[in-house]
C-alpha cells in the first residue's frame, strides 16, 4: 500500500439497544396512571427501568414505547429526569398489544444495532449484572437469552374452570426442570426481527418475545436472574419495591 492510499475504512462496532414497551395499563394494580407512570421513590417507574438499562455501559440507546396517545407525555416525563450523557433515547407511540408495541420500538432502531434488549416497564430494579450477563451472552453467539430463576413454590398443572370452583389438577411438573423469566430479554437483532415477522398475531399477541424465537426453531438459553428484577404488578409489589429502593439508597448514600 503506498503511503497516499487511504486507509481502510474501520467497521463500526455493533451497538446495543433497549427498548422498552409502556403502552400498557396495568389495571392489577388499579385504577389510576398507567402502571408505568405509577411513583416508586417518588419517580415513575419509567424512570428507573429506563435508568436501569442505561446503567450498562453497553447500551446506547433506549427506546420507549409510549402509550398510542401518550408519546409526548413521557418524552416530557424522561426529559425530567437525569440520564447518563453516553446513552440516547427516544420515545414512539405503541400499538394496541405488547407484540405491536414491541414490533413499533424495533422500527425505531437504527441500522448499526445489532443486540437489543427487550424489558419490562414494571421490572424497575433489575441489577445492572443482570443487564450485563444478558448481552454478553447475546454477544457471545446466542441468538436469544433469558434471565430467570429457579422457582420457590411447586407448581401445578389443572384445569381452568370458573371463578371460585375448584380446579382439578392435571399434573406436577418437575421443579428443578422450570425457571420463573425475568427480563430484560437479550437478542440478535435479525431473529428478533424475523420472529415478530413471522409469528402470528393472536387476540393478546405475544407477551414473551423468546417465545416467539423458540416457534421459529431458534436455541434460546437462560442466564441467572435477580431477586430484586421482580414484576411490580400488584399492590404488595409495589411495597417490596419500595423497600427495595429505601435500602439501595441507604447502602448507597444518595
Amino acid at each position: 500500500m503506498s503511503p497516499m492510499s487511504p486507509m481502510p475504512a474501520e467497521p463500526s462496532p455493533s451497538r446495543t439497544a433497549a427498548v422498552i414497551p409502556a403502552a400498557g395499563r396495568g389495571v392489577r394494580l388499579g385504577p389510576g396512571a398507567p402502571k408505568a407512570l405509577r411513583a416508586l421513590g417518588g419517580t415513575p417507574m419509567l424512570i428507573h427501568a429506563v435508568r436501569a438499562m442505561a446503567a450498562s455501559r453497553a447500551v446506547s440507546l433506549v427506546v420507549v414505547v409510549a402509550p398510542p396517545d401518550g408519546a409526548p407525555e413521557v418524552k416530557n416525563l424522561i426529559d425530567g429526569h437525569a440520564l447518563p450523557e453516553r446513552t440516547d433515547y427516544v420515545v414512539v407511540p405503541g400499538g394496541a398489544t405488547r407484540q405491536e408495541s414491541v414490533k413499533l420500538g424495533l422500527d425505531a432502531l437504527p441500522e448499526d444495532v445489532s443486540v437489543v434488549l427487550v424489558h419490562d416497564a414494571a421490572r424497575p430494579l433489575v441489577p445492572v449484572d443482570t443487564v450485563d450477563a444478558v448481552i454478553e451472552a447475546v454477544r457471545e453467539g446466542a441468538p436469544a437469552v433469558v434471565p430467570a430463576l429457579p422457582l420457590a413454590d411447586t407448581v401445578k398443572e389443572v384445569e381452568p374452570g370458573e371463578p371460585g370452583v375448584p380446579e382439578p389438577v392435571l399434573s406436577t411438573p418437575v421443579r428443578a426442570r422450570l425457571r420463573a423469566v425475568q427480563t430484560p430479554q437479550g437478542f440478535d437483532r435479525s431473529t428478533l426481527v424475523e420472529a415478530h415477522a413471522s409469528v402470528a398475531v393472536d387476540g393478546e399477541g405475544a407477551t414473551d418475545d423468546a417465545g416467539m424465537v423458540e416457534r421459529l426453531g431458534s436455541p434460546v438459553v437462560v442466564v441467572p436472574g435477580h431477586e430484586e428484577a421482580f414484576k411490580v404488578t400488584r399492590p404488595l409489589d409495589l411495597v417490596l419495591a419500595e423497600a427495595v429502593l429505601a435500602r439501595r439508597r441507604a447502602n448507597d448514600g444518595f
